[in-house]
């Protein structure tokens, strides 16, 4: 009994990061607009490529399985691509921007890490060997990437600090910095 609620369990999560995936889709080309940064705008086109991936995958191992893949809306990945688009709404610049962009990506990458990780284990307990090794594959991605974001982060963070002093002057007379300055005071 306690093997086939696992294995429900390990079927509903593979149909929410299939459905995670495929926003994930939607969104990252609009972060690739909204970065100034080469290096990080390329980052993104590349980890669209690999997306695209995951869900190949995720579809292949579900239909294996003779599920359906679609039918379950992912909330948490709603939520964090709600909250990148809300950063990209800002009017932050240049390497404020790309730094704001990097941290919403770092979200998505440890909240796929977290799920990858454990649809892999129990698609290993459940002696699902192909998929489990497919689960491993794109959760070594996921980690790449996230580790590509850091590596970008110590840079764009540093330039982005050096030129902070500008921006909040430049920025308290903006009618959208007082907007958020009365909504941060009431």
């Amino acid at each position: 009994m306690e093997h086939n609620a696992l294995k429900e369990v390990y079927i509903a999560e593979l149909k929410d990061l299939y459905d995670a995936e495929n926003r994930l889709v939607k969104a990252i080309p609009k972060m690739a607009k909204a970065a100034s940064s080469k290096k990080l705008r390329s980052g993104f086109e590349e980890h669209l490529e690999q997306t695209r991936g995951h869900v190949d995958r995720l579809k292949e191992i579900l239909d294996a399985m003779g599920e359906k893949a679609g039918g379950k809306k992912c909330a948490g990945m709603t939520g964090i691509v709600k909250e990148g688009e809300e950063i990209m709404e800002e009017d932050f610049e240049g390497e404020v921007m790309d730094a704001a962009l990097i941290s919403a990506a770092q979200r998505v990458e440890h909240y796929e890490i977290a799920a990858y990780g454990c649809v892999r284990t129990w698609a290993a307990l459940l002696g699902e060997n192909e998929a489990s090794a497919l689960l491993e594959k794109t959760l070594e991605e996921e980690k790449e990437t996230d580790q590509k974001l850091t590596e970008l982060a110590e840079q764009i963070n540093v330039q982005a600090s050096s030129g902070e002093e500008e921006d909040e002057e430049s920025e308290e007379e903006t009618p959208r910095a007082k907007a958020r300055g009365a909504r941060a005071s009431s």
